[in-house]
């Protein structure tokens, strides 16, 4: 997609070696539609119908690094060939649309082993292909989850190496970039927050040593990606309870991600509890995403019901954010990037093969 017209949303954005075409981007979103880690046809769909519609970078839902890592049953994985080839299709056709993407490595931790949303029940037992649940601690996340094993420091080690493989994979299917997810309550997040690891060796306890984890996975995933490659990691800003993470050291942890290579930080909140009291509304958490973007001097992006163009446009406008992701809005229509050139009078390109249902 390209564009005439001076507006910041649909300014083209360059990170490393890659240009992205616009600052629209598309949030992962869990599908729950993977057979043992393997892509399906509906992700061909649902990706692709993105792939038309002018976003300027799609990120792909959360795969596991390990079948233990996966929030479901049906969630996507990266810890096998199959899996990864089974990807290749899906990266080039985006790219076919000139569209970069990228996808989520992540590990959910004592949140794991569960069913789709959409199930009779929520947790998955070992008869439905469940499994045991790890954490940095043996505190259950609350409500339908178990209590989590501890994971042991040589089980932790092996874990950072798995972040490493799956990023290889990454690389060599294609993908224009990866990001590491830290956020929402899943095992990186849950080694961050006081609340969810109590741990007493080096791995708990002080600041210092509650980032360890992230610290050790960005490295090993940086040298495991080309050097022109964005690394991006999804964190949760504030866990919103007294005691938990803060914003404040959400600012503390991306200046040493920056030091680790880290290009982007994708600002998301929440997840450590259920019952945090979150203030949602319509750019909650943007402030978060602004703080971040100065106090760290890194590049950001903003999540959390942002659904309009105005609304989008401000907040690269006024220096809050570099990029938006959005979600809800994009299963919503898939094409909102087109939608939104229109309301702000930017010229894009059209794919050919739809260029019939533009409104002049």
């Amino acid at each position: 997609m390209t564009t005439t017209h001076d507006v910041h949303l649909f300014s083209p954005l360059k990170l490393r070696g890659v240009e992205f075409s616009n600052r629209i981007w598309v949030s992962p979103m869990c599908q729950y539609s993977a057979l043992d880690g393997v892509a399906s046809s509906w992700h061909d769909v649902h990706i692709g119908s993105f792939a038309t519609g002018g976003t300027g970078l799609i990120m792909m839902e959360a795969a596991g690094v390990t079948p233990e890592g996966r929030i479901s049953t049906q969630c996507l994985g990266l810890w096998n060939e199959k899996q990864t080839e089974r990807l290749r299709p899906i990266v080039e056709f985006a790219h076919s649309m000139g569209t970069k993407i990228g996808i989520q490595l992540a590990h959910a931790g004592r949140k794991a082993s569960c069913l789709p949303p959409w199930s009779d029940h929520p947790m998955a037992s070992l008869e439905e292909g469940g499994w045991e649940s790890v954490a940095p601690s043996a505190i259950a996340f609350g409500g339908k989850y178990p209590t989590p094993r501890a994971l042991t420091r040589d089980e932790i080690k092996a874990l950072v190496e798995s972040f490493a493989a799956a990023a290889k994979r990454v690389v060599a299917v294609g993908f224009d970039l990866v990001e590491i997810h830290a956020a929402h309550g899943y095992l990186i997040h849950q080694f961050l927050s006081p609340l969810s690891n109590t741990r007493d060796d080096e791995y708990g306890g002080s600041f210092e040593n509650r980032i360890r984890f992230i610290i050790e996975i960005t490295k090993a995933v940086r040298v495991s990606i080309p050097e022109s490659m964005p690394l991006f990691v999804r964190i949760s800003a504030s866990d919103w309870l007294d005691g938990g993470w803060t914003i404040d050291d959400s600012v503390e942890l991306c200046k040493r991600l920056k030091e680790c290579g880290v290009d982007l930080i994708d600002v998301s909140s929440g997840g450590t509890s259920s019952g945090a009291p979150v203030p949602v509304g319509p750019g909650y958490q943007v402030p978060f995403a602004k703080q971040i973007r100065n106090e760290a001097g890194i590049p950001t992006g903003a999540v959390g019901l942002i659904t309009e163009a105005a609304q989008a446009e401000s907040i690269i406008a006024n220096g809050e954010a570099d990029a938006i992701f959005m979600a809800r809005e994009f299963l919503r229509n898939p094409r909102w990037p087109l939608q939104a050139a229109r309301e702000l009078k930017a010229t894009v390109n059209w794919p050919l093969q739809i260029v019939r249902g533009k409104l002049d």
